[in-house]
């Protein structure tokens, strides 16, 4: 069975995580992906380690299933060889700053000008337009402006989140944007110019405590283990040291919670925790009744309790546990890739599409397609 994007050619002036995390998206559905980099020095997200058997992690991580070409676009052969591949693409994806990408000609609009019919798509921090449009904007730039430091941590003390989550959300928008446009030019045969801003695609990921914070007109506290607004939702202690996640999202869970956990099922009516609401008014006083439960019997029996009662909990795993998690391991979720340093295994695809197998297994190494494959990809545009 062919893949969901087997044909669609995409060029990509891309560099760091969001725009690579984006193509990748589009390469493990299919499409084949021309990763177009700086001569001599490429993606610098090349360089940021080599944990990978000698290949950067970041690099394994968003750029499998790519092809990789070196131009020099104020070189003007290698812009006409650019060009061509432009007019040959399908879809074009960039994620320098807007200053940079407009003084190369290569926005969105400006190369929609002679290739209409091009779906072409800009990622950038905080969007075209505005006073901060030209500033530059890494992950944790985007982590602070976009909210999500402030809502991380505890009340003394404000976190970043762990991994590239200001990336990760911009690169998402820009896979289902792309997806989106590719079928409505299916469709009508339109191009289209996509935007995105790593700004706005975190602030809607934190739109809800923001929503919360201007409803009540005040921020809501940092809450550490736990969660901001739903309670008991969050981590908690059990005797033996090890912490356990406990999730109660409903006052049918809230019964189930007290009465086959806490093993006092009088607390269903308690005026202080009757509702969501108030056991978040009243956290202090519940959480206080949920550790001396658990301080007051062996881990597993709370452990047996919360399984026989049907309450949603977790164990709590750092990265090296998580790679070895049984579910992922008896779903077969691992695939060996070729890096430019040796073979290493990483996660394969979370799209699970009947008919499809791994997405293509290798990461390339910096201009490994400069011969062969750049004549073919402008023979293909010289055609059409």
């Amino acid at each position: 069975m062919s893949r969901p994007l087997d044909g669609v050619l995409i060029v990509a002036l891309e560099q760091a995580v969001a725009a690579p995390f984006a193509t990748r998206q589009l390469a493990d559905l299919g499409a084949e992906v021309l990763k177009v980099e700086r001569k001599g020095e490429g993606d610098f997200a090349r360089g940021y380690d080599s944990a990978m058997g000698g290949t950067s992690a970041f690099f394994v991580w968003a750029n499998r299933g790519k092809q990789s070409i070196e131009l020099d676009l104020k070189d003007p052969s290698d812009r006409a060889t650019f060009n061509t591949l432009i007019a040959g693409a399908d879809v074009f994806i960039q994620n320098l700053s807007p200053s940079a990408a407009g003084r190369m000609g290569v926005l969105a609009d400006q190369l929609r000008t002679d290739n209409p019919g091009l779906i072409a798509c800009d990622i950038s921090g905080y969007g075209l337009g505005g006073p901060r449009t030209d500033d530059k904007a890494y992950d944790l730039a985007i982590q602070a402006e976009g909210g999500a430091i402030s809502l991380t941590g505890t009340p003394e003390q404000a976190n970043k989140v762990g991994f590239s989550i200001a990336d990760i959300a911009s690169a998402m928008y820009a896979f289902s944007s792309i997806l989106a446009a590719l079928y409505r030019k299916q469709a009508t045969g339109e191009g289209a110019t996509v935007e995105v801003s790593m700004l706005e695609s975190l602030a809607e990921w934190t739109a809800a405590p923001t929503y919360n914070a201007v409803g009540n007109d005040r921020v809501p506290p940092r809450s550490g283990h736990r969660h901001t607004m739903i309670a008991p939702y969050g981590l908690y202690g059990l005797a033996d040291g090890s912490d356990v996640l406990i999730g109660v999202q409903s006052n049918r869970d809230w019964a189930a919670f007290a009465e086959h956990v806490l093993l006092a099922p009088e607390l269903i009516t308690d005026e202080r925790f009757v509702e969501n609401v108030d056991r978040i008014t009243n956290i202090a006083d519940l959480e206080a009744v949920i550790d001396t439960c658990f301080m007051s019997a062996p881990a597993e029996e709370i452990l047996t309790r919360l399984r026989d009662g049907k309450v949603t909990h977790s164990q709590v795993r750092d990265p090296l546990a998580l790679w070895q998690h049984e579910q992922l391991r008896a779903r077969d979720r691992f695939m060996t890739v070729a890096t430019p340093t040796g073979e290493a295994e990483v996660y394969t695809s979370p799209f699970n599409i009947s008919g499809i197998d791994h997405p293509r297994a290798h990461v390339p190494a910096l201009g490994a397609d400069q011969t062969g494959l750049a004549d073919r990809l402008i023979a293909r545009a010289t055609q059409d």
